[in-house]
């Protein structure tokens, strides 16, 4: 089955799920999509995770608890959110090659650095043999993708990354990854009674905002 793959470098969750890869079934092919997730935030006129005090707390603790758990080498950088733009344009730059966009990953969430640092990103894009990588990520091809995905993610529906696409199924967090493999295994789990009742509830009441 075709996947379509909508994540950004901020979310350590993103990273996490991209350890998982190979717990997908044979023959899967995946299309990997970065996207820049504050902008499908705003779309969505919502805050993230890290712009609630509390829950950005709990979120990080959380995180960690899940990396432990899986057994998922996980450091957070020293400040976060951090901007992501750079490193989301350089995974578009070499063609979100998915050794590649690994690199970026565990450079963020293994070593715990942050890659809008000037040292630090140019560490990244020697260790990954990039030459002339601010006139690479400049190109306006680069940029138009980027906000090209971003508007992927939005006719799909998606409204936080990581999420799987499979066709009109949406399958969010690093925490879904087994109810997508199961699905990869049987694409009926989504479609019994109970799965079709409850995918078209109503609400029985609307709260003001």
């Amino acid at each position: 089955m075709k996947l379509d793959w909508y994540f950004d470098f901020v979310s350590p969750f993103s990273y996490l799920q991209l350890e998982r890869f190979d717990r997908l079934p044979a023959g899967t092919e995946v299309t990997l999509k970065p996207i820049l997730f504050g902008a499908l935030l705003k779309h969505l006129n919502q805050r993230g995770p890290a712009e609630i005090p509390h829950k950005r707390e709990f979120t990080y603790k959380h995180v960690q608890w899940q990396a432990d758990q899986a057994g998922i080498p996980l450091r957070f950088p020293p400040a976060h959110p951090f901007n992501p733009v750079r490193a989301l344009r350089l995974a578009i730059a070499l063609g979100n090659d998915i050794g590649a966009v690994r690199a970026i990953f565990r450079f963020i969430w293994q070593q715990g650095r942050l890659p809008d640092e000037p040292e630090n990103w140019q560490a990244l894009t020697k260790a990954l043999g990039v030459h002339d990588a601010e006139g690479r990520i400049a190109q306006q091809s680069v940029k138009d993708r980027l906000r090209q995905n971003g508007e992927d993610a939005k006719a799909a529906g998606v409204f936080g990354v990581p999420t799987f696409a499979a066709g009109n199924d949406l399958f969010w967090g690093f925490d879904a990854t087994p109810m997508l493999i199961a699905y990869l295994n049987d694409a009926g789990v989504l479609n019994t009674d109970e799965m079709l009742r409850i995918s078209q509830l109503p609400a029985a009441v609307e709260r003001k905002v």
